[in-house]
């Protein structure tokens, strides 16, 4: 097992959280980008390759219709066969009513919903325009506590959109208002077509916790650009302590084109325990984890440490071969 290093070290370091949330949605937000169309089976062996890693928090699927995410289309089978475990909370996609009716009936503790910051991102992702998005999120955060589960937002195309550029915090903020206001719990910020810099991560987040708790705020950064990494140590900073990120890279954005995967799982967890911060995670068993999520897509995934940890073993494998 590799383990987190025990100390954090001295100045900026010393700083860091000593604990981080990693909100795994490989399963949900990698899978509904991939052309191939796993098995069921295929991918509740994903979600237990996941949990034997050691994660808690994982987004398994989403209740759209599957007309619009064919590959998510077995959301109440999926749920069937993985079951409850004990100590994982799952969560899944909801687009209103009755999808929320669909995963309460399916044991789920947990709900998304999903937004854009701008508006022609958001026709084009869930044909809505940001206020219906804010109403339908309202009613499913009021449907959703009263039946006792929590919500947590995506909220997209924060560091940019690939439709309209730039994208003022002003609008940002006034969104991020509104759904902490409905009890949202947390608010996932997404830097969906990885455009976002360290100093623009500062901006944002800086802004945002003038009126928002660092508590309710999670990263989800996409690596178009490979500054996932930069951007979430700039959130750690700051005092963010859940990052959201997808086994071996898996992910991208249907609507936004050029969107490259998100942040991988073990190449942040690589990061983390090498400041001393813990996870939970078993580093190995996450390597093992995306090794199933490989095999399974039926291509090299972009995790840059899943492809150095199974680069280093070929080469030990190689050696032992050429021994006997």
């Amino acid at each position: 097992m590799t383990a987190p290093s025990s100390a954090q070290g001295s100045g900026w370091l010393a700083q860091l959280p000593a604990r981080v949330d990693v909100y795994e949605v490989g399963p949900r937000d990698g899978l509904q980008n991939e052309l191939r169309t796993l098995a069921t089976r295929d991918k509740a062996a994903l979600i237990d390759a996941l949990i034997a890693s050691g994660e808690k928090r994982i987004e398994v699927t989403s209740f759209v219709s599957p007309k619009w995410i064919p590959q998510l289309a077995d959301a109440d089978e999926l749920l069937k066969l993985i079951g409850r475990k004990e100590g994982v909370t799952f969560s899944a996609l909801v687009p209103n009513l009755k999808g929320l009716e669909r995963a309460r009936a399916a044991g789920l503790q947990e709900a998304a919903v999903f937004l854009s910051a701008t508006e022609t991102h958001s026709k084009k992702n869930i044909n809505k325009s940001i206020a219906e998005a804010l109403e339908t999120s309202a009613e499913v955060t009021a449907a959703a506590d009263k039946a006792g589960m929590r919500v947590r937002c995506y909220l997209s195309c924060i560091w940019g959109c690939p439709y309209e550029g730039k994208v003022e915090v002003e609008r940002v903020l006034e969104i991020c208002r509104k759904l902490a206001d409905m009890g949202i719990y947390q608010l996932s910020l997404g830097d969906t077509i990885g455009v976002g810099t360290p100093g623009q991560t500062a901006r944002i987040l800086e802004s945002l916790m003038k009126f928002i708790p660092v508590e309710k705020l999670a990263l989800h950064m996409h690596d178009t650009r490979g500054t996932a990494l930069a951007n979430a140590l700039v959130g750690l900073t700051l005092g963010v302590t859940t990052l959201d990120a997808s086994i071996g890279g898996l992910g991208g954005c249907p609507y936004a084109p050029g969107a490259a995967g998100n942040l991988a799982t073990e190449d942040l967890v690589f990061m983390l325990h090498g400041m001393g911060i813990q996870t939970g995670l078993d580093l190995d068993k996450l390597v093992a984890a995306g090794e199933v999520a490989q095999d399974l897509i039926g291509r090299k995934l972009t995790g840059k440490y899943l492809q150095a940890a199974l680069g280093e073993r070929e080469k030990r494998a190689a050696k032992q071969r050429a021994q006997t």
